[in-house]
């Protein structure tokens, strides 16, 4: 891959160009910035993409923070390694947002893609397409991740019912115990399909789920026409998709600012 021109690619369609995630969603720029305000509060609401310099940031971050505080709404300013200024992140915590841990942007070309993984012997797989389907996922992303997943349910739910094709979602499943899920997010009229979520319960990390729900994902990028998969990759999970041949872009740090 010509990896300065995908990364290009990917802020132009994903970034510059995105679009709205969800009914009711709107996708805003002003000024420099380009926002994306849900339609309510469990929706995804923050900053996708800036143009700015030492000059604006401080003027831009302001505007923002006052928006969404006006709205009512904690929101994400997603900063990539390459956004300018090079301080923006320092600026952002002066500004009172909190860094989330730090991602790699990984892209894979999908034909190039080592797609050969298989689940392990006795499990299988459920497509969620309904309410107990996305509640299973929850199940394991609450035990994998530890975290409170009532908004990201709301979110799949509003997503499954308004545009079932753009989302695929996963569970791996050990008789009816859910061990492993992950989800992926089809972007209609760009090259990009994006792996997220990808998470295991403890007890069965380690056995190559991981790896396989990867691959499924990928296979079905594949068929639908996408060329190019991305992750925002935490230090664990990098290795993994290297060796499936994910080759790094950038780094992502989520920057969230809480009323």
């Amino acid at each position: 891959m010509d990896l300065p021109a995908v990364l290009a690619l990917h802020d132009r369609e994903l970034r510059v160009g995105a679009r709205p995630d969800g009914p009711g969603a709107r996708v805003e720029r002003v000024g420099g910035v380009v926002r994306h305000v849900a339609a309510d509060a469990h929706g995804w609401n923050g900053v996708l993409w800036s143009d700015l310099d030492a000059t604006d940031a401080d003027t831009a971050i302001a505007e923002q923070v006052a928006y969404f505080t006006g709205l009512g709404r904690d929101f994400e300013w997603k900063l990539y390694g390459h956004d300018l200024p090079t301080d923006l992140g320092e600026r952002l915590t002066a500004a009172g947002f909190t860094p989330e841990p730090r991602e790699t942007l990984m892209i894979g070309e999908v034909a190039a893609l080592a797609l050969d993984a298989e689940l392990p012997d006795g499990l299988r797989l459920l497509t969620a397409t309904d309410r107990a389907g996305v509640d299973l996922l929850m199940d394991v992303h609450e035990l994998a991740f530890g975290t409170d997943g009532s908004r990201l349910r709301a979110r799949l739910m509003d997503q499954l019912a308004a545009e079932p094709d753009s989302l695929v979602a996963v569970v791996a499943l050990a008789g009816d115990e859910p061990v492993s899920a992950a989800r992926m997010e089809l972007v209609p009229g760009t090259g990009f399909a994006g792996l997220w979520g990808g998470g295991t319960v403890k007890a069965w990390r380690g056995r190559g789920i991981y790896r396989a729900l990867i691959a499924h994902r990928a296979r079905i990028a594949a068929d639908r026409g996408y060329r190019y998969l991305q992750v925002d990759a935490s230090d664990e999970s990098r290795p993994i998709l290297e060796r499936l041949g994910f080759a790094p872009l950038t780094t992502t740090t989520p920057f969230v600012y809480e009323p």
